[in-house]
């Protein structure tokens, strides 16, 4: 399918934009990978707990790299790689995927390196140590009775560790996970839930719990996302038809609840929201839905999919939300929010955020 222009010319602002945003970040604060941002500005003190974000800056430095062809942008994504190294072997996050796969996997798709490569495959082994046979799930860092649907934005680096390395074990680690994540976390309405809580004796699933929504029966936006973007992870390293289905059902749930423009609130579900949206989950729906159209066999829902994500690209990419003409503003998404019950980085820019929007760009733009 080809682009329409005028979605093409805006995908190539948010890539200048995203150019002169980073180029200050990097210039200003060298080596620094920034989680949201506080008024518009990325250097500050507040909450990060594991880190979770910092492979979304080399992801978005290798993003512009493969736009521009500008060894700048390479230098630094390598620099900025090198920095999170370390972090294969951390074994106190369930976010691996997020550090290791934007970031260092990009660069050996890149490169064929078989260093980077191993790099990505010993996080692969890492995360899946999260495993609880009991339950069948991978726990979150918040406890080991703890699941969360974000988990499935992290299991394909362990789907992808098995492959390269021939572990079934660690392959079925990662089947597992998605096959109780898809049982437990996603409703029989395509909404999803963000935290599963288990029985460690017994495995048994207790309820549902949240951190982020408005409650833990409820809908919270970037949870769905992840779950759109995620089971079709699952699908293209497993074929198995019933991930395909749920992130289908995940994403027809988006597109029937939400306005016309694309943009999501935080929760569905929550009434009288204190803020209409949520740009960050927008943006990774529209990525996430980009791979969900070039996966599914009918040709009528791909390019519903597709459409969709570039309706949502137009929104994102009007002055509310792209800050290309806000100097002062730091981050390239607004109104994204980092964690909207704790008051963390809401109506700001996220990395997640950002990294997500830029993708999303470079698959309508056909660069990956």
């Amino acid at each position: 399918m080809s682009v329409d222009q005028p979605i093409a010319d805006k995908c190539e602002r948010v890539f200048t934009a995203a150019a002169d945003k980073l180029r200050r970040l990097v210039a200003a604060h060298p080596d620094y990978l920034p989680q949201y941002t506080r008024a518009g500005k990325w250097k500050h003190d507040g909450a990060s707990w594991t880190n979770w974000c910092q492979g979304f800056l080399p992801g978005q430095l290798w993003l512009l790299y493969l736009y521009s062809g500008d060894e700048f942008w390479r230098g630094k994504a390598e620099r900025y790689c090198e920095l999170i190294e370390e972090r294969k072997d951390d074994r106190e996050t369930h976010d691996l995927g997020f550090l290791f796969w934007h970031s260092w996997k990009r660069w050996h798709d890149l490169d064929g390196a078989p260093r980077q490569r191993d790099v990505v495959i010993k996080a692969g082994r890492t995360m899946g140590e999260r495993f609880q046979e009991k339950g069948g799930y991978l726990a979150s860092f918040v406890a080991p009775e703890s699941a969360f649907i974000d988990i499935m934005m992290n299991v394909g680096i362990i789907f992808y560790a098995a492959r390269e390395t021939g572990d079934a074990d660690l392959y079925d680690r990662a089947l597992r996970n998605c096959l109780t994540s898809r049982r437990y976390l996603v409703r029989g309405d395509g909404s999803a839930v963000h935290e599963g809580i288990f029985d460690l004796e017994t495995g048994a699933f207790l309820r549902e719990s949240t951190h982020q929504g408005w409650r833990g029966d409820t809908s919270w936006a970037r949870g769905l996302s992840w779950a759109i973007y995620g089971f079709a992870t699952a699908y293209s390293f497993t074929r198995d038809p019933r991930f395909l289905q749920t992130a289908c059902h995940c994403a027809d749930y988006y597109i029937l609840n939400t306005p016309a423009h694309g943009i999501c609130p935080n929760d569905w579900l929550e009434p009288n929201p204190p803020r209409p949206f949520e740009a960050s989950a927008a943006a990774i729906t529209a990525s996430g839905l980009q791979d969900l159209a070039a996966l599914v066999g009918d040709p009528l829902r791909a390019r519903s999919y597709r459409e969709y994500a570039a309706r949502i690209m137009e929104s994102l990419s009007e002055p509310a939300f792209l800050a290309c003409d806000d100097i002062d503003w730091e981050g390239l998404l607004k109104q994204a929010a980092y964690h909207e019950r704790l008051g963390l980085g809401v109506d700001e820019s996220t990395m997640f955020g950002d990294y997500f929007f830029l993708e999303a760009a470079a698959k309508l733009l056909k660069l990956i």
